[in-house]
């Protein structure tokens, strides 16, 4: 009786295991979160202050980091390396995983110095700027659509 209760219990934890474990989604190549909610209007732009500008050009910034390397690839979020035909064995995963540990420490030092000086630039450079990046990322969303 007690080897029974023994037995079972062991069954028991290792369907509960297994049942429990997760299978891994596959990483995507560009971030899912390297997205823009909401492109602007120069005028629309305008009639906001530093704050929000600041955020809105550290949100592109972020977005353009996470895209730029990759056009070659893909210009999309989502896209895994499976959906490409490249193999995801341990060399391509470590390689893609090496370069997202650097890119959010890249970041990291961006946006905190964005945050430190962008509040010194004239709002008009700003606002061109934020322009000039969402144009780029225009671009990028069409790219291969020729």
């Amino acid at each position: 009786m007690k080897g029974k209760i023994i037995f079972f219990g062991l069954v028991f934890l290792l369907t509960i295991g297994v049942a429990s474990a997760q299978t891994k989604a596959p990483q995507s190549i560009i971030s899912r979160t390297a997205l823009v909610k909401k492109y602007y209007t120069k005028t629309e732009l305008e009639q906001l202050q530093k704050g929000p500008l600041l955020e809105l050009y550290i949100e592109r910034i972020k977005v353009l980091v996470k895209t730029l390397p990759y056009i070659a690839l893909v210009s999309k979020p989502g896209v895994t390396l499976t959906d490409l035909g490249i193999p995801e064995d341990a060399n391509n995963t470590k390689a893609l995983n090496t370069q997202s540990e650097s890119m959010n420490s890249f970041l990291d030092v961006t946006v905190d110095f964005q945050r430190k000086m962008v509040p010194y630039a004239d709002k008009g450079n700003l606002i061109s700027a934020i322009l000039f990046y969402e144009e780029t990322l225009k671009s990028l969303n069409s790219l291969g659509e020729n």
